[in-house]
């Protein structure tokens, strides 16, 4: 939601540049979280949740290329995604750790 709020504001020229990247991205973390939790396997649990690392770290340069830009202050949105990282790192963890 906050990167819907931020790119708000972004110059209508980005409209389907860096504004519709930087959605897609961050739309993608809980897609992809969302459909590895259905899955049996751990082996495609993992490359769901590995999926969504990667939107992560997209969505984390996107970021910085908007604040680079001048386009927005994006403080707030970095310390949510750093948020969102160390909470997909734990669950990872404790679904993909035999015996837990």
């Amino acid at each position: 939601m906050e990167v819907y709020r931020l790119t708000h504001c972004f110059p209508v020229e980005e409209r389907y540049g860096l504004t519709s990247q930087l959605r897609r991205s961050a739309v993608s973390i809980p897609a992809n979280i969302a459909e590895g939790f259905k899955k049996k396997g751990s082996s495609d649990k993992k490359r769901f949740l590995n999926i969504a690392q990667g939107s992560l770290e997209e969505t984390r340069y996107y970021l910085i290329l908007a604040e680079d830009l001048g386009y927005a202050e994006v403080l707030q949105a970095r310390e949510l995604l750093i948020e969102v990282s160390k909470i997909l790192d734990a669950y990872m963890n404790a679904i993909l750790t035999p015996g837990s």
